[in-house]
């Protein structure tokens, strides 16, 4: 951190006397040697000045009273300098005139209004946000404190002091230090972006450092499940338990399509009767929100009938953590012999008219 240089003295302006024979006590401020001069406020007769220590001579009240304001003003300039460095901003002459003077506020800065950001959003975990999404950005949150740290040993910064290098910085670190892949660095760059634009909304006003970045992605091929890579996950006699377990849980998502948090949040009461007899999932994406209406086929349908009163809370399956899931699904794939990197995201990479094709397929008890 720069320590600022920064000098505070006061002295009287004699050519002007006022009626009692008193004149104006002013403060001349110098910081990075620039220098402007401000009035107190307060008088004082010539008499009784000191030009030396810049005070009233004597220990009268008035003395004491007047003494005591002045040194509250050097307390006050050392403390706007402070609280300046302290948000890691550039501190200048004008910055701590202002200050003093009253006339700015104080500056809004990056990770104060991302904690603010984060408080609100745990409050809505479970309302409009899922907490896996919660968690993400509280990542992102200990990322950019990490950077900061790490790369300018700073702990905040003003928004206004935001600039292109500081995310092209960003970007380096997460690549370099973090070993982040592109995409994973571009989430982070990206709930970097929607702090900055949640402070405009708000009505910080300063300059936007996006406005010549590009985020940077690349395609990335998820993998799909063949014909008879799917066959032998199927159609495999699993003895453990906890592995046939994952398989029945994972071929659910297959055939319906479903994300891994839309098949543990799946209720009974999503599971409804259509006109014609066949059942359906009628529910809404955890993530988006958007309705989702999957006709059940007969292998689904026959997943939920062999985990009928497992659970007692009003669920379909029981469902473990996802972290535990795409390990067991590992094991899976090597129990089956596919040389994939199997994880639950991949059952929705299946074609509907490409499932039709397993009639043949049998639960195993």
């Amino acid at each position: 951190m720069v320590r600022t240089s920064y000098r505070t003295s006061f002295f009287l302006r004699k050519n002007v006397v006022n009626k009692d024979g008193e004149s104006g006590i002013f403060l001349r401020l110098t910081v990075n040697k620039e220098v402007v001069q401000i009035t107190t406020k307060a008088t004082c007769a010539a008499k009784d000045w000191d030009v030396a220590s810049g005070t009233m001579r004597g220990k009268t009240k008035k003395a004491q009273q007047l003494n005591g304001y002045l040194s509250e003003i050097r307390s006050s300039i050392l403390f706007h300098i402070q609280e300046m460095e302290r948000r890691d901003e550039v501190v200048t002459l004008e910055k701590v005139k202002n200050a003093f003077l009253g006339i700015t506020a104080r500056a809004e800065t990056l990770m104060e209004v991302f904690k603010k950001w984060l408080e609100n959003a745990e409050k809505l975990v479970g309302v409009s946000k899922n907490a896996e999404t919660y968690r993400k950005y509280e990542r992102g949150y200990r990322r950019l404190q990490e950077f900061m740290k790490e790369t300018y040993n700073i702990t905040d910064i003003a928004f206004r002091e935001l600039s292109y290098e500081f995310i092209v910085d960003y970007e380096s670190y997460l690549r370099r230090v973090s070993k982040c892949g592109v995409n994973t660095t571009a989430k982070f760059i990206q709930t970097l972006r929607m702090i900055v634009l949640y402070a405009k909304n708000n009505g910080m006003v300063f300059k936007d450092p996006f406005v010549n970045y590009k985020v940077k992605k690349e395609a990335v091929d998820r993998g799909y499940l063949t014909t008879d890579e799917l066959d032998r996950i199927a159609s495999k006699v699993i003895p453990l338990p906890r592995l046939d377990h994952i398989r029945d849980i994972f071929l659910f998502s297959c055939f319906t399509g479903l994300a891994y948090i839309d098949v543990a949040n799946l209720m009974e009461s999503d599971i409804r009767e259509s006109f014609d007899g066949s059942k359906w999932i009628m529910t809404r994406r955890q993530k988006t929100g958007v309705p989702v209406n999957v006709p059940l086929l007969d292998y689904p349908l026959a997943i939920i009938e062999k985990y009928k009163g497992y659970c007692k809370d009003g669920h379909v399956l029981p469902v473990v953590s996802n972290q535990r899931t795409n390990s067991y699904l590992k094991e899976l794939a090597v129990v089956c012999g596919i040389d994939k990197n199997i994880t639950f995201h991949l059952a929705r990479h299946i074609k509907f008219s490409f499932l039709l094709k397993f009639k043949h397929l049998q639960i195993f008890a």
